[in-house]
């Protein structure tokens, strides 16, 4: 079930009734409901599927018992191998069994052996990604002493399959989220009027600026030989903010209706395209991902402590698994070399935690160095995202190869026209975000706010731009239901 759809319309006021008048006196009633609500909203997809995260939230919740209830170490580690093994085992044969075989038949075929090998014909389960790491922060923050694992099975199957982040995040801990379902939820008319706001702010990313973008960007890079440097840039310019718009604003709307039912989840992104460097901009970008990995990969590794030659197999892997996460397609895993390359300068000179505040801070204009490194920082995760956009790794060369080359020339004039309501939607959305980029999210406002017409003036245009665009853009899937 997508957010943007009319049955979601009807399925959220439904869920949302049931849930603060019929079961409202009654904590175990409410977790129920929102298990029956989310195993409907995922089962929407294809209902085969949720079989798994049957299969999945049943496992990790035994193993969480064996785990805290075994008395040795070592039997903890042959639960936590096991929990590891079997939700890593789903993710390699739904998400990444073809390719390894795929990969293995090129490799041999570079040498002059045929191979004809067995392939499976799967359709990747939606979400499978982000509930999988969910589950295995569990068995593992159970095992490291950081959690005690619940005996109650209906809210910790609510915990992994909660619908409004359970298709495409963020990534939740169970030490931050679990506790929340033991506790009696009472209505708070000032969080559930800001979650409408983030809605209506993650309905506007979604429609207005990643699925308008799109059009453009989809011809492009459909058919990227036919267009010369400026245009090309444009259309790494224009993808650049289409993930953005598509993925923070699944982000902003699963945040938004978690608070309508009492619940509090981890912001996800932070204003990631005013980062002054990469290391900013991932501390800024799908923040729980990112987060995720540096405690559970990361920093076991030995994170940035030891040798120098250790710290930069350790970037190296964090962001070689990060791009592997993201799919079965090598262009993702270059994409994660680059994005270590260009992380590597900061760690080595001590500088990657250089910008820890928001930019200009205090200010209305930033100054000429933060503009510099804006655009620099910018400019280099267009790159990267090239290469995670493209079919190929000799498409994403030759494209980046093609703007390079041609990057001075002028843009056609019949390019411009069917670019130009992304590029006012994309102004629009710096605007909003430069003046927010201290709150939340974008239409963040105070609620003893003394002007109400101004805040009622953004909420009117806002509604009326997303009702205006859906007209005009066909209904499209958020980008990382795909991961």
């Amino acid at each position: 079930m997508l957010f943007n759809s009319i049955e979601f319309v009807i399925f959220l006021p439904i869920v949302f009734i049931l849930y603060w008048f019929v079961t409202n006196r009654n904590l175990k009633l409410q977790n129920l409901l929102l298990l029956v609500a989310s195993y409907v909203f995922y089962g929407w997809w294809d209902w085969r599927f949720l079989s798994l995260i049957v299969f999945s939230s049943l496992v990790d919740y035994f193993v969480g018992l064996k785990i805290d209830g075994s008395p040795h170490i070592s039997t903890k580690k042959k639960w936590l191998f096991f929990s590891i093994g079997v939700n890593l085992g789903l993710l390699g044969i739904f998400k990444y069994y073809n390719f390894f075989i795929q990969s293995w038949v090129d490799a041999w075929a570079t040498v002059g052996y045929e191979i004809s090998p067995y392939t499976i014909k799967v359709i990747l389960p939606v979400g499978i990604s982000f509930y999988t790491f969910q589950t295995l922060s569990y068995s593992i923050d159970i095992y490291k002493g950081k959690l005690k694992p619940t005996r109650d099975y209906i809210a910790f199957a609510s915990f992994v399959s909660f619908f409004p982040q359970l298709v495409a995040g963020p990534i939740e801990r169970a030490t931050n989220l679990l506790p929340q379902f033991y506790k009696r939820r009472q209505f708070e008319y000032d969080k559930a009027v800001d979650g409408m706001r983030q809605i209506l702010w993650g309905l506007f990313k979604k429609i207005v600026i990643a699925d308008n973008c799109a059009i453009t960007v989809n011809q492009i890079f459909a058919d990227y030989t036919m267009y010369n440097g400026s245009e090309l840039l444009i259309g790494g310019v224009f993808f650049a903010f289409q993930i953005y718009g598509d993925f923070s604003g699944y982000s902003d709307i699963a945040i938004g209706v978690s608070r309508l039912f009492g619940f509090d989840l981890m912001r996800n992104f932070n204003y990631p395209y005013f980062s002054r460097d990469i290391a900013e901009f991932w501390r800024r970008w799908h923040i729980s991902l990112s987060s995720w990995f540096r405690d559970y990969v990361y920093i076991p590794l030995g994170g940035s402590k030891g040798s120098n030659h250790k710290q930069i197999r350790n970037i190296f892997i964090i962001f070689i698994v990060s791009g592997f996460w993201h799919g079965a397609n090598w262009t993702f895993i270059v994409w994660g070399v680059l994005n270590a390359v260009y992380f590597l300068p900061l760690m080595l000179l001590k500088k990657n935690r250089s910008n820890l505040d928001i930019v200009a801070k205090d200010k209305l204009f930033p100054s000429t160095k933060e503009v510099f490194q804006m655009g620099v920082t910018f400019m280099l995760t267009i790159i990267a995202w090239v290469i995670f956009r493209s079919n190929s790794i000799s498409d994403a060369v030759n494209y980046i190869i093609i703007m390079v080359n041609s990057i001075f020339t002028f843009p056609r004039t019949d390019v411009l026209n069917g670019e130009m309501t992304s590029f006012l939607g994309v102004c629009l959305l710096i605007i909003i975000e430069w003046v927010q980029r201290s709150k939340q999210h974008g239409l963040e406002f105070n609620p003893k706010h003394r002007q109400p017409v101004i805040r009622w003036a953004a909420y009117l245009s806002i509604t009326y731009l997303v009702m205006s665009y859906l007209k005009l853009v066909d209904l499209q899937n958020f980008i990382y239901f795909q991961f």
